[in-house]
């Protein structure tokens, strides 16, 4: 007799777009009146679990390998995490002069109100002091900051690759 064995999930990367939408709301909530597009959420989502890394408050998750990975990985999960959102009025899209442009929905003080576990109140005191930190900067400022992050990631990269016994 064939025994059945289920579907093995195969595991999503840097969460899934539940995690991601909470941490977009969180991010949208603190900044709230303002609106941020899709590559400002995605740098700012990368930012919120790694704080310690721009001189804020300790990560909230651990330091990876090879950053510059991480934040490719993002932006899809972003999009799927704010669409995923905006089906409970937690995030609001607003077609502008700018561009799409996401701001905290209807919804979104009342969730963040409610939300009781310890990583959420870290998670929305990161959210606060990344928005607080860098959520007024111009785009070409905030460009400034991630240009920064991307040079030392380049620099990561070529010292993984001569590791590993190639050039750089």
């Amino acid at each position: 007799m064939d025994t059945f064995v289920g579907q093995r999930r195969k595991p999503i990367t840097f969460n899934g777009p539940l995690e991601a939408g909470i941490r977009a709301v969180a991010i949208l909530g603190a900044a709230f009146p303002r609106s941020y597009d899709l590559q400002r959420l995605v740098a700012l989502d990368y930012l919120l679990v790694h704080t310690g890394d721009v001189g804020g408050p300790d990560s909230l998750h651990p330091r990876t390998p090879i950053h510059s990975a991480e934040l490719l990985v993002r932006r899809k999960l972003v999009e799927n995490a704010l669409l995923l959102m905006m089906t409970r009025d937690l995030v609001h899209r607003d077609i502008t002069s700018e561009g799409i442009k996401y701001s905290a929905g209807e919804n979104a003080t009342t969730f963040l109100d409610s939300v009781t576990s310890t990583y959420l109140h870290g998670l929305k005191d990161r959210a606060a002091w990344l928005v607080d930190a860098l959520g007024s900067h111009t785009d070409q400022e905030f460009k400034s900051v991630m240009r920064q992050f991307f040079d030392d990631w380049v620099e990561e990269f070529q010292q993984v690759q001569r590791s590993m016994g190639g050039e750089a």
